[in-house]
């Protein structure tokens, strides 16, 4: 987007909300329906969520991952076990120089997840290595794999179990997107924290 085509600041903020508000309003929510349900069956039975990106969307998946551990329920130890395998960056440049920046995601999986975990790619995208071995990592674990994407899709949005695909040509409003997805998710799931609530102490498996 060239900011220098528009007259003033208003009138690229107003462009900007119009593309946004055409590409959800015409987007089909049913894999973000998937991925609500997914996640809340994580919460009953105790499944991880791994959330990874790059650059902004390192930032976004740090900020959800955060979103789902406490602010999802804010009742101590209800929140679902959501991880960012963006924020420590001990471990990403120790990957990273000793076996490359597109394994920094894919070697966290191998160790911390489980088969039916949850991996939550977010990429502008769609085709940066990491994200695409991180991908492949989930696949041969036996994790279900989302990806939120804008511009084609790419690779991921191919290899990805459940894609959810903005086609969007603008990198600031595809990182948008992911927030929006990971927000409304959080805003369904946090409508049930009660029901969970209850759930969590009626089942055996959470009782000490």
């Amino acid at each position: 987007m060239n900011a220098l085509a528009f007259a003033t600041p208003a009138k690229l903020f107003g462009d900007y909300s119009r593309r946004l508000s055409a590409a959800l309003e015409a987007f089909d929510w049913t894999p973000v329906e998937r991925l609500a349900y997914d996640l809340r069956d994580c919460w009953q039975t105790g499944r991880q969520v791994f959330l990874v990106g790059n650059g902004g969307s390192a930032a976004n998946a740090s900020h959800l991952a955060n979103d789902l551990l406490y602010p999802l329920s804010k009742i101590p130890g209800s929140g679902l076990r959501a991880h960012s395998l963006a924020a420590n960056p001990a471990v990403m440049s120790c990957l990273a120089n000793d076996e490359g920046y597109d394994q920094i995601f894919a070697l966290q999986l191998g160790v911390l997840a489980r088969r039916g975990d949850v991996l939550v790619a977010l990429s502008g995208s769609g085709n940066s290595p990491n994200i695409i071995k991180a991908l492949e990592q989930a696949r041969a674990i036996g994790m279900t794999s989302y990806a939120v994407v804008g511009f084609s899709g790419g690779i991921s949005r191919a290899i990805a179990d459940v894609p959810i695909h903005f086609a969007i040509d603008d990198m600031q409003m595809a990182e948008d997107t992911q927030l929006i997805v990971g927000h409304m998710v959080m805003q369904w799931l946090y409508a049930q924290r009660d029901d969970m609530a209850a759930f969590r102490n009626a089942s055996p498996k959470h009782k000490t």
